[in-house]
């Protein structure tokens, strides 16, 4: 997904991820220099690795929306590009 960082150095995150991940005006991000990219993530929900089934699993504590099918493959597909 592509967006533009304005004159002032501020990034727009679209309507549909901020939906999806439950972000709301005022809500505090981690921003990460990772290499020659960033990485933003939301500050405060906890989440653990569940390794006891077949794969890794990341799970969260407390309510966070649920993601359908294609919710998952269309962030894959955007985040791939």
């Amino acid at each position: 997904m592509r967006v533009r960082i304005d004159a002032a150095g501020r990034l727009v995150n679209p309507k549909q991820v901020r939906s999806r991940l439950g972000l709301e005006a005022g809500a505090e991000l981690e921003l990460e220099e990772v290499g020659d990219h960033v990485e933003l993530r939301p500050i405060g929900r906890e989440v653990w690795l569940d390794e006891s089934g077949d794969r890794p699993v990341f799970r969260a504590v407390g309510d966070v929306p649920t993601l359908t099918a294609a919710e998952v493959r269309e962030l894959m597909d955007e985040f791939r590009r």
